[in-house]
């Protein structure tokens, strides 16, 4: 039976097989996709408006009522999904069946929020989600859309971990408290300005003096020798 909190899926059963015929699927606006059995093993191949399956995804539910041919509705959730990789459109989709009285691991989002309030990123750091999905254990119908952390305490080259995290009631964290972070608050690298070299490079001449130095002591010794060399001559 559905539940009125949950969006219900309706899809077609699909008898299409093949490469060929999956794509002819996909240009018609239809995915493609599979719904696993809760432990029988059986599957079933199904299709559905890319449309309503976006709306579904987009709702953010971690369990979904799937109406096959308008059959039973059973529940499911996401076991994968395959995306276009340019365009990032669900090109097929895995849902596994699940007993909403027997507990489950899933993938749920992390959100994070109050970064504009923290005292770290008001003094210039920035806020770093390390984190974007948690494992977790839970019954069906505990799962949560999304598990939100809240670092608005967090000081500036501060380090939130998993641990610091309290989950939702009936919820189990399967990662590693301790080493799973969720944010930081990074430091911001300064970039120092080369400083202006003010002093002007000086010529060197072939014995390591500078030419303008060497010019200078040669027009001296001219200066003071030129008479001797002028009488020299003379005297000749």
């Amino acid at each position: 039976m559905a539940d009125s909190k949950r969006p219900t899926l309706s899809v077609d059963q699909r008898e299409e097989r093949g490469s060929r015929a999956v794509r002819r699927l996909r240009r018609e606006g239809v995915v493609p996709g599979v719904v696993y059995g809760g432990g029988d093993g059986d599957c079933t191949s199904f299709k559905v408006d890319y449309r309503a399956l976006r709306q579904v995804l987009v709702d953010g539910s971690a369990l979904i009522d799937l109406e096959i041919a308008g059959g039973k509705t059973r529940p499911v959730i996401v076991k994968d999904q395959q995306l276009h990789p340019v365009r990032g459109e669900v090109m097929h989709i895995d849902l596994l069946e699940v007993r909403l009285d027997e507990k489950i691991q899933a993938p749920v989002a992390l959100h994070i929020e109050g970064a504009e309030e923290a005292p770290g990123v008001k003094e210039g750091g920035v806020m770093e989600q390390v984190t974007h999905q948690l494992n977790i254990e839970a019954l069906p119908t505990a799962i949560p859309d999304f598990i939100t952390a809240d670092v608005s305490g967090m000081e500036i080259a501060a380090t939130m971990h998993l641990s610091e995290l309290t989950p939702p009631e009936g919820v189990e964290f399967l990662d590693d408290p301790e080493e799973t972070i969720v944010a930081t608050v990074v430091v911001p690298t300064e970039v120092e300005e080369p400083e202006e070299i003010e002093e002007e490079t000086e010529l060197v001449g072939e014995d390591g003096e500078p030419i303008e130095a060497e010019a200078e002591e040669a027009a001296a010794e001219e200066e003071s020798g030129g008479g001797d060399e002028g009488g020299d001559s003379d005297s000749e």
